[in-house]
């Protein structure tokens, strides 16, 4: 007899570990070559593994719910010494591509520790819900957060939920998306409101607007938005930038647009008030070390993405002109790489360019606040000039600020919001390009 060391197979070209759901043997347990051994679960699949052996099984190396990387033995079998080499290639390429048919008696996989060492945007506050790789991965697909998941009625032992009771919840238009608050005094329920909805041509939502629309009420659902305002005396970047976008476009090739403008005020802004680029994770705040400004960006078809200009407080006007130049004909062509739009810790949306005086942003999750600068209009001003009130014909713009109430304060909200405009409204008529 010799002891085979049983390891946790290759289950695909990305996947660098599996999670065990289910051992079906024991120790001094006989089994089979091709008898199946354990389940496993990945971010893709839940897959049944078969022994590539027959024996004994000597000793189980890890329990239910521990996360093996590729490669590792996880179990001793004593065997023999006859190992069918290549039949086990076979054997266990089946087992990756087929997912299980069964009914398990296990809990998910992953709890709650796994989840958040995985970098998961979803929070579980209950540690006793436990959700499958294959579970999170098509929750994060559809942007459904724990809370939601925990609401979907379960069909599993013990529990579980499966991918079939997760398929049928979204095929059934998500029904138990927002919580249902029950007083205990009254025993009130939201109610199930039946809306007449109207009649008319039916457009069907392409991807992109499906992801924006489960985005922002993933973002409304997740964060107690608060929305603060300042206005904004913006007469000398005006004409700043009217004198200078024809020089900097001879000097740089690059168009100079407002853009970089708030750009550059708001990384300086950041810089002075860095809790304000932040996220929640659980019970902890993380302050980002980089500011990489995303800018919320029409496309053609009227859908909204969002570039990011990365570590945007070290660039110069003119490498920001031209970063932002280069990402807006990026998004223009659907040009734009998976790169190109990941990575933002602080958000600006200019609904000015559409006309609108100023806007009620919706955060772009999981930061911590996101800011729409309205169109910029002239009006008659009261001002002071030398101890006199004066009326004046002024570039004005309004700015909103919307903040994630959990860890931003109205202090800190404020304060940051009015050191941009401070920047804005402060342009030094005689800079250089």
């Amino acid at each position: 007899m010799s002891n085979y060391e049983f390891k946790m197979p290759k289950l695909g070209e990305s996947i660098t570990e599996a999670a065990i759901i289910k051992w079906f043997k024991n120790v001094g347990d006989t089994i089979e070559e091709d008898e199946i051994l354990l389940e496993v679960a990945t971010d893709k699949v839940d897959s049944e593994v078969p022994s590539l052996v027959s024996g004994v099984v000597s000793e189980l190396l890890y329990k239910q719910n521990d996360v093996i990387k590729i490669g590792e033995t996880i179990a001793i079998i004593k065997t023999d010494g006859k190992v069918s080499v290549k039949k086990s290639s076979n054997v266990i390429s089946s087992a990756v591509e087929k997912p299980i048919k069964r009914e398990v008696s296990q809990k998910n996989s992953y709890n709650k520790k796994t989840a958040l060492n995985k970098n998961t945007a979803f929070k579980v506050e209950n540690s006793n819900l436990f959700f499958s790789p294959l579970i999170i991965s098509i929750a994060k697909e559809h942007h459904i957060s724990f809370e939601e998941l925990a609401r979907i009625p379960v069909s599993g032992n013990e529990g579980r939920l499966r991918k079939s009771d997760l398929m049928n919840y979204i095929e059934e238009g998500r029904p138990f998306k927002y919580a249902q608050h029950i007083s205990k005094n009254t025993g009130f329920q939201v109610p199930d409101l039946k809306f007449d909805k109207g009649t008319g041509k039916i457009v069907e939502m392409d991807r992109m607007r499906q992801m924006i629309a489960d985005r922002m009420v993933f973002s409304k659902h997740t964060s107690p938005h608060v929305t603060t305002y300042v206005e904004a005396d913006l007469t000398e970047m005006v004409e700043w930038r009217n004198k200078m976008k024809i020089p900097f476009l001879e000097k740089y090739q690059e168009r100079l647009t407002f853009t970089p403008l708030f750009i550059e005020a708001v990384a300086k802004a950041v810089v002075d008030y860095p809790m304000i680029n932040s996220s929640l994770d659980g019970r902890n705040i993380i302050v980002k070390e980089n500011i990489n400004i995303g800018m919320a960006t029409a496309l053609p078809t009227g859908n909204l993405i969002v570039p990011v200009v990365k570590n945007a407080d070290k660039l110069s006007l003119k490498e920001l002109a031209s970063e932002i130049n280069s990402l807006s004909l990026k998004a223009r062509e659907n040009k734009l790489k998976a790169d190109d739009m990941s990575g933002s810790t602080f958000t600006i949306s200019n609904v000015g360019t559409f006309g609108s005086v100023m806007g009620t942003p919706i955060i772009n999750q999981p930061e911590a606040a996101i800011l729409a600068t309205g169109i910029i209009k002239k009006r008659a001003e009261v001002l002071e000039r030398d101890g006199k009130d004066v009326i004046e014909i002024r570039s004005m713009m309004y700015l909103s600020l919307s903040f994630d109430h959990r860890i931003v304060d109205g202090f800190l909200a404020g304060s940051f919001l009015r050191r941009i405009a401070d920047y804005m409204e402060n342009y030094d008529l005689k800079r250089k390009i």
